[in-house]
């Protein structure tokens, strides 16, 4: 019998219950939190949760638990359920209602079923059940099964629980009026918070669907940088939960709730969109020369009218009555010399990470040696200011401007993110993403922001930016770096105020590096890096 202070204690539990299934976000912890609030408020020893099927024509088990057998499958058990259990035909093949099994007539009808012993209620197969007792020595009795309807009047789900125990005596015993009230109420509280969830989950999904359309975008744009926005993101996190697990150091009090894994996240694949804003001969400059199309064409072009006009002033002093001998080895001497100066500029056009002082010497003395009469008729230097500017680039393929270019990138991001109506828990997202080329010293942009004015969350993104970019296999003007060289140009950078130094001391002891490298990097870039093993 249910007492006045059994009931209001329950009562109380149930209010308590309802407001923590509404902020759980994991989907198996809530449907776990749903079964296991629904045993303890009714005192069933087992029970089973079903969800409807996207195509309505099944239940799928969801959770199992029987206290009792300490069986546990589905949620949090680490037990999967799909191969112990099939899903309930809510129809037969000719389209007749499934009302012999319980479950399905309570998802059928939208009524609640309240059997007090399997063994002798009518109406219902129960063979599956005896079998189970048979097999476990379990003796099913009282069964409640309870349909999960959501706002819009539509049955989500089934909740099933067996054998309600006497508190008093630890008995078996009859699910009561109270106990069917309670279960409906908690179902009907439980639907909505299921459906507000999976409804949540279908907007993120779209959201990040939308995210990687961007991101598929800039990566159509240069294929050179296209794995760049979906590798940052997946070290930001990677080093993200290594200083969320630190214990220790400057960094011990930094933690991470699901919703700020998740802003992050976000971050994190927005952290390039301005891209999209950038010109296309800018961002997918493979070579110095290149705009549209690769200049070196042009330039070997005049090396080729250089070659002949050689050739024919040599010609021309041979009919003059020049010694042909001494004429022919002069003007093989020139075509040598053609050659090489053709081949060195075809190999400063690729670009790299430091180009001599001398080799940029080399490339003006090339373009005041040789002279050419241009379309126009004007006798003209072999090269023109702005040639000259971009193969004499001393690292990369960009030019100071073409530079300036492609960093406006990040004002760009910044602008669209603050643009947006971001909800709370996204707020931080355009300054998190916004903040990665950002220095600890003040010289970083486009804010020029330092150490302390930024979050810890910008300057994860930072380390995660250079690291990767480093690293990259798919840039067409360097390989990959090995670790060691890239640890050790990341080094430099914590001496000399670019990086936070306590981000990248957890970098290097908890080997973010290398499960970054295992992950995305040749197998021949992951050498030993000295000092850090």
């Amino acid at each position: 019998m249910d007492t006045i202070t059994d009931l209001f204690q329950r009562f109380e539990q149930l209010n308590a219950i309802g407001a923590s299934l509404s902020n759980e976000r994991n989907i198996d912890r809530l449907l776990e939190n749903i079964l296991l609030a629904a045993k303890a408020i009714t005192h069933a020893d087992g029970g089973t949760l079903y969800r409807v099927s996207e195509d309505q024509k099944s239940l799928r088990f969801e959770i199992v638990r029987t206290d009792s057998l300490k069986i546990a499958y589905g949620g949090t058990s680490g037990e999967p359920i799909s191969a112990k259990f099939k899903d309930l035909a809510l129809y037969s093949e000719n389209g007749e209602a499934n009302n012999s099994l319980v479950a399905a007539f309570s998802a059928i009808n939208a009524r609640t079923v309240n059997i007090a012993d399997a063994y002798t209620a009518e109406g219902f197969d129960f063979s599956g059940t005896r079998k189970f007792d048979q097999v476990t020595g379990y003796r099913s009795q009282s069964f409640l099964t309870v349909p999960m309807k959501n706002h819009e009047n539509e049955i989500i789900g089934v909740l099933q629980l067996l054998n309600a125990i006497d508190p008093a005596t630890g008995a078996v015993r009859v699910f009561s009026d109270a106990d069917q009230r309670l279960a409906e109420s908690l179902a009907s509280q439980a639907a909505v918070a299921l459906t507000n969830r999976l409804l949540v989950n279908q907007l993120e999904e779209l959201f990040e669907a939308f995210i990687t359309l961007i991101n598929l975008a800039i990566d159509e744009k240069s294929p050179y940088t296209g794995g760049h926005c979906q590798r940052v993101p997946s070290l930001t996190m990677m080093l993200a939960e290594a200083v969320d697990a630190t214990r220790e150091g400057p960094l011990a009090g930094f933690l991470m709730s699901d919703k700020d894994r998740y802003e992050l996240k976000i971050a994190g694949l927005l952290h390039d969109c301005g891209k999209v804003t950038t010109p296309v001969h800018v961002v997918d400059k493979a070579t110095k020369l290149q705009t549209i199309f690769d200049r070196i064409q042009m330039v070997d072009t005049r090396f080729e009218v250089i070659r002949r006009d050689a050739e024919l002033a040599m010609l021309r002093a041979v009919l003059a009555g020049a010694d042909r001998a001494a004429a022919e080895q002069a003007w093989h001497q020139q075509q040598r010399a053609i050659d090489e100066d053709r081949e060195f500029l075809r190999r400063v056009n690729v670009g790299g990470e430091s180009m001599k002082p001398e080799d940029q010497e080399r490339v003006r003395q090339i373009s005041q040696n040789y002279r050419w009469t241009n379309c126009a008729g004007e006798d003209v230097d072999f090269l023109t200011d702005n040639e000259v500017e971009n193969l004499t680039i001393r690292a990369g393929t960009l030019t100071q401007a073409e530079r300036e270019t492609i960093n406006y990138h990040i004002v760009a991001t910044i602008k669209m993110l603050e643009s947006l109506p971001w909800p709370k828990h996204l707020k931080r997202v355009p300054e998190y993403a916004g903040g990665h080329h950002e220095r600890m010293d003040g010289k970083g942009y486009p804010k020029g922001l330092k150490r302390d004015e930024m979050s810890v969350q910008a300057r994860i993104m930072g380390i995660a930016d250079i690291f990767e970019a480093l690293t990259a296999r798919d840039r067409p003007y360097k390989p990959g770096m090995k670790l060691s060289q890239a640890l050790h140009i990341l080094g430099n950078f914590r001496k000399n105020g670019h990086i936070d130094p306590d981000l990248f001391d957890v970098f290097i002891q908890q080997k973010v590096y290398l499960r970054y490298a295992e992950q995305y990097l040749e197998a021949s870039q992951i050498d030993v890096p000295a000092g850090v093993g």
